[in-house]
């Protein structure tokens, strides 16, 4: 009687949580869509995580149900196992592209022909702290190259009163940078777009993508993936790689860096 109360005392504490943490992230999927839809930095991947997890929340849930049904017990059974497989295969398949993501998050000590800096968001008119630490990152490094041209790659996002390409030219200069070395990509919106347009302008300058070393500064996290788009112009890049700020901003970005990391393997 005793292992009896206890068990359906463990079952309602379980039907409790389940319905907590259903809650909780259905709450958070509207709060983060409205905060993505404002311009909050990082909120899209903090949405496609919570509705992630809703989905999958509720998919158990009414599986729960079925299950209970004699009638729809063996099919519920059998698409649960199936859930959890496509769990298990999901989780795998994220670290595996983390750790793709770490193996390139380095710098590389090379000579190279061109600097390019990948934009981020700026605030109007003064850069984001992601890309504030691509920019000290860059001046860093071409303090050892101080003769080769630097391209700042980024277009003009919503919210944003100047291109983020104007944004880094303004911090590079007011930081001693000669401004006749820097030339601006204005019109990209993706990496893809800032390293395929800065290619663009490298063969305007009369510099061969295919044989001159690029080097490419963003964040760490970032890093795997523009080499890799890089590398399939068929350019020789090495990394400089940036600090991303706050722990908080590390998680977030890496998560997005694995979906986008996944969706280039797919489409590239």
């Amino acid at each position: 009687m005793k292992k009896h109360s206890e068990n359906v005392t463990a079952r309602k504490l379980r039907r409790i949580m389940i319905v907590i943490i259903s809650v909780a992230s259905y709450v958070l999927t509207v709060v983060s869509f409205i905060m993505m839809l404002l311009g909050f930095p990082g909120m899209d991947i903090v949405f496609f995580l919570a509705l992630l997890m809703s989905c999958i929340i509720s998919a158990y849930m009414l599986l729960k149900r079925l299950k209970a049904s004699e009638r729809h017990a063996r099919l519920a059974t059998v698409l649960m196992r199936c859930m959890f497989i496509c769990i298990a295969a999901g989780l795998a398949g994220f670290f595996v592209l983390q750790g793709l993501i770490f193996s390139g998050a380095h710098s590389e000590e090379s000579q190279a022909d061109c600097i390019i800096i990948l934009g981020a968001g700026i605030y109007g008119e003064y850069p984001s702290r992601i890309l504030l630490s691509r920019l000290d990152a860059a001046i860093e490094y071409m303090g050892s190259y101080d003769d080769i041209p630097i391209i700042v790659s980024g277009g003009q996002g919503p919210g944003e009163s100047i291109s983020e390409a104007e944004a880094m030219l303004r911090y590079l200069s007011r930081k001693g940078v000669d401004e006749s070395r820097i030339i601006k990509e204005e019109a990209s919106t993706s990496t893809w777009e800032n390293l395929s347009y800065s290619f663009d302008l490298m063969a305007e300058m009369g510099m061969d993508s295919d044989v001159s070393t690029v080097a490419i500064v963003t964040n760490d996290f970032h890093l795997y993936r523009a080499k890799h788009i890089a590398g399939t112009f068929g350019v020789d890049a090495v990394g400089v790689s940036a600090k991303t700020p706050y722990p908080s901003l590390r998680v977030l970005y890496h998560f997005r860096e694995a979906v986008a990391l996944m969706k280039d393997f797919l489409l590239i």
